[in-house]
């Protein structure tokens, strides 16, 4: 039951998942952080309460997936830096050549904007302004209550209009 659930849920879903992975941690292999979504997804089946949409649910998952890869990263970074083998400086606002190919100029610098935002605010633009959430499905994504989801995503609009003079201000 619950394998038949979860690849319905798939179908449904996992383009939504994709883009929000790929603003969430940047470059990589997207693909394999959306399965482990869904496998993660598989293995809490039987806790899941039903409380929240499977969509909510499976934006909490990939949220943590998300996080998870970050501070992956963030250990590969220090251990290769620290071990003086390597400077690595992967930026994970970097992309696949294709997909930097696909995007305007402006959606490029928007794009930077975005990743360059704190995560509480980067967070709640990406599933509010971009996988257009409800104010309560971010709350429920996000474990926060209501207001604090108004209020951040407000403030984070404002640093984002902030960022984005800076980058375009930087380019002229």
């Amino acid at each position: 039951m619950s394998s038949n659930k979860i690849s319905d849920w798939f179908f449904q879903y996992n383009k939504d998942i994709y883009h929000f992975l790929l603003y969430y941690v940047g470059s990589g292999d997207i693909e394999d952080l959306v399965q482990e979504v869904f496998i993660r997804a598989i293995k809490g089946f039987d806790d899941y309460q039903w409380e929240s949409s499977p969509k909510t649910w499976l934006f909490s998952i990939a949220r943590n997936v998300g996080r998870d890869e970050i501070r992956k990263r963030a250990r590969k970074r220090f251990r290769m830096n620290k071990d003086n083998f390597l400077s690595y400086h992967e930026s994970t606002s970097e992309m696949t050549p294709e997909k930097v190919l696909q995007l305007n100029e402006k959606n490029k610098q928007l794009y930077k904007a975005i990743r360059s935002l704190k995560s509480n605010y980067r967070d709640v633009i990406i599933l509010r302004a971009i996988k257009e959430q409800s104010v309560s499905e971010t709350a429920a994504i996000l474990n926060w209550n209501e207001n604090k989801v108004r209020i951040t995503y407000h403030r984070a609009l404002k640093t984002l209009e902030r960022k984005k003079e800076e980058i375009d201000f930087e380019r002229e």
